[in-house]
């Protein structure tokens, strides 16, 4: 079975026997947490699969929307079709919404995805396909969006993803609660998603309206599951579970549904009050890392370094069970200063020589070998290139395996500079020849192979160079795997194979390292990184199988990206950074030159990747300094997974 990334166990809430009225104390909406999106996925198909049967010989009214969301649940619905263990032929599909202008035939289509996801996988009848339709014409929208709405109302069930600011289909922040179907004016901020999400990054290509069903609609349908995955949802499902009834977040109006629940995954519901501060709800199960996080989470509430915690600060906090269980609050504040404490270490990779015992890294076998993993040719040293340079200086042989060749991530505009260049110095003039090749792009549509073999190259040219920047042998450290998974020429990726696993395991057998850096990125489950670290750890596992003695003694770490960090009750190893290793790991990050000033994928950050990297890992020491530790410049840390 495929190992998926799942963190240590660190203790938590102790849902066995809490009254479901007490688990969902702070929740409006109650919600269903679980593992992974694959599990959850597994239940809601069981809930329309339950909701088609009962309604017998009656056509069953489903409403679904698109997106990456909802790709685990098309998948495992597809798969029962093919058993037998369903049919569609007597349900009736409504999508909640549409780009317009936008033709069924554009591949990036609400219409083309819903079918390729689904629909053209089981057996409706195409008449019970409801599409809104982007090719009407603008003097009768407002019509058909009436006739739409009305054929939409009062569906059996409706089971849509939420977006990342609380959205739900294009109903954005100040959607009316009663509103209806009907046009929007797509925002920048959503266009900019939509344009990464779906249109290669292309702001030009991405339609600037859509028609979406309105709140009040889906208000109307008797049942609604919302569904969330990845740490990015998580402000969003906090805000629509526990937070109050806001035009900001449109989906918090579904609070007022008489049959609603939210299904999660673990990454998704980690800001949920019962994730987050779970002494809060009920009886928790008390290690050493819940411990540490309890004890962080009341330093962070009442502003004091942990020394100078009370017994009076645990006990109006909700943590009179941790006493009861510790005793003294003054032994817990040792305890778990030491423990932190003892996080941070200079010697990424151990060392030599030293009294091991209390640091994160044994001393021997010094020096190791190293293998960083770093899903694009940049997360290294954007995620952890402080450590990197250390491990290097301090005489480890590190090599860094990139994993995908992030061409997409290339603006069209950074090729035609190189090319441009090439013939400024004598070596081809190919300019008018790659102009036309990127003229021949259609929007949606994968980009020409050759271009993104130009674009590849161009990635693989600015990681050889910042390795190179702090030492690094880039022609014998420095290894691309081009996984294949990635190769689609678009946004949206193939799905991960034995040839991706295969890949990585024959470098893991050439390198036989004795500690691995992954990416920890806790993101939609299909996102590249979440992909590629999942295919690290299934290689892994395979060889533990196959039989390599030498794997008992092998590590695994996981780093997190420009976007978030461990919080620390979760980490295992804190590297602090001097300044000078600020500004050389800023430098190295600078040889990235087609991802410096126009950040492809910037989401509502307008930082560059440097600065976001910088930011966080500023923000760690600060949060180290404010919990009675020393004071750094910058801090990265890890956690361990094995």
């Amino acid at each position: 079975m495929e190992k998926h990334l799942e963190l240590p166990y660190e203790g938590g809430l102790i849902e066995e026997n809490l009254p479901a009225g007490i688990l969902h104390t702070y929740e409006k909406i109650w919600t269903n947490v679980y593992r992974e999106s694959r599990l959850a996925s597994y239940r809601i198909a069981d809930i329309i699969i339950e909701g088609i049967k009962a309604a017998g010989e009656r056509p069953f009214r489903l409403g679904l929307s698109t997106g990456v969301t909802p790709v685990s649940l098309y998948n495992e619905l597809s798969r029962r079709f093919d058993k037998g263990l369903v049919s569609f032929k007597n349900v009736e599909v409504f999508s909640i919404d549409e780009y317009y202008p936008s033709s069924k035939d554009e591949a990036q289509s609400r219409n083309h995805r819903l079918h390729e996801a689904l629909l053209d996988h089981v057996d409706i009848p195409k008449e019970n396909v409801h599409i809104p339709d982007g090719t009407v014409s603008q003097q009768d929208l407002s019509e058909y969006c009436k006739a739409f709405d009305k054929l939409a109302h009062g569906l059996d069930m409706l089971v849509i993803g939420v977006g990342e600011q609380g959205q739900v289909g294009f109903n954005e922040a100040g959607s009316s609660e009663t509103s209806r179907t009907r046009t929007v004016r797509l925002s920048y901020a959503s266009r900019k998603r939509q344009a990464s999400n779906n249109f290669n990054h292309n702001f030009a290509d991405t339609p600037d309206k859509a028609i979406t069903m309105g709140i009040g609609t889906m208000m109307s349908a008797k049942r609604i599951i919302l569904m969330a995955w990845g740490e990015d949802k998580a402000a969003a499902v906090k805000a629509i579970a526990e937070g109050p009834v806001d035009p900001a977040c449109p989906a918090s109006f579904l609070q007022r549904h008489e049959k609603i629940s939210f299904y999660v995954d673990e990454a998704a519901a980690s800001l949920l009050t019962r994730s987050e501060a779970p002494w809060l709800v009920g009886p928790c199960d008390w290690t050493p890392k819940f411990v540490r996080k309890a004890v962080v989470w009341l330093c962070q509430t009442v502003h004091k370094p942990i020394l100078k915690l009370t017994e009076r600060d645990y006990l109006e906090n909700n943590l009179g069970e941790l006493l009861e269980k510790f005793g003294s609050y003054n032994k817990i504040n040792i305890d778990v200063f030491n423990d932190l404490q003892h996080t941070i270490s200079g010697w990424p990779g151990g060392k030599p020589n030293a009294d091991d015992s209390t640091r994160p890294v044994k001393a021997l076998p010094y020096p190791k070998t190293v293998l960083i993993f770093s899903p694009h040719p940049d997360d290294d040293v954007i995620s952890m290139g402080g450590t990197f340079i250390r491990l290097v200086s301090q005489g480890h042989n590190v090599h860094v395996a990139y994993e995908t060749s992030g061409n997409v991530a290339v603006h069209d505009d950074v090729v035609l500079q190189h090319i441009d260049v090439a013939a400024e110095l004598g070596y081809g003039n190919r300019f008018d020849e790659v102009k036309a090749l990127i003229d021949s792009k259609v929007p949606g549509e994968p980009e020409p192979r050759a271009l993104l073999d130009i674009k590849a190259a161009i990635r693989r040219s600015e990681a050889r160079g910042a390795v190179r920047s702090f030492g690094l042998d880039e022609n014998h450290n420095a290894h691309f795997l081009n996984l294949p998974f990635y190769e689609s020429g678009g946004i949206k990726k193939m799905p991960r194979t034995q040839a991706d696993v295969d890949i990585i395991k024959k470098l893991v057998l050439e390198i036989k390292p004795h500690m691995v850096f992954m990416a920890g990125d806790l993101a939609d489950p299909h996102g590249t990184h979440r992909v590629c670290t999942e295919a690290a750890i299934e290689a892994l596992r395979q060889l533990r199988e196959e039989g390599n003695p030498w794997m008992d003694n092998l590590h695994v770490w996981l780093y997190r990206g420009a976007w978030m960090e461990w919080e620390l009750g979760r980490v295992d190893m804190a590297v602090p950074l001097s300044p000078e290793e600020v500004i050389k790991k800023r430098h190295a990050i600078f040889r990235h030159l087609s991802q410096k000033d126009i950040v492809p994928f910037p989401g509502e950050d307008p930082r560059e990747f440097w600065q976001r990297a910088e930011d966080r890992t500023a923000n760690t020491a600060r949060l180290y300094d404010e919990l009675g530790m020393a004071e750094y410049q910058a801090i990265e840390v890890f956690l361990k997974l094995y």
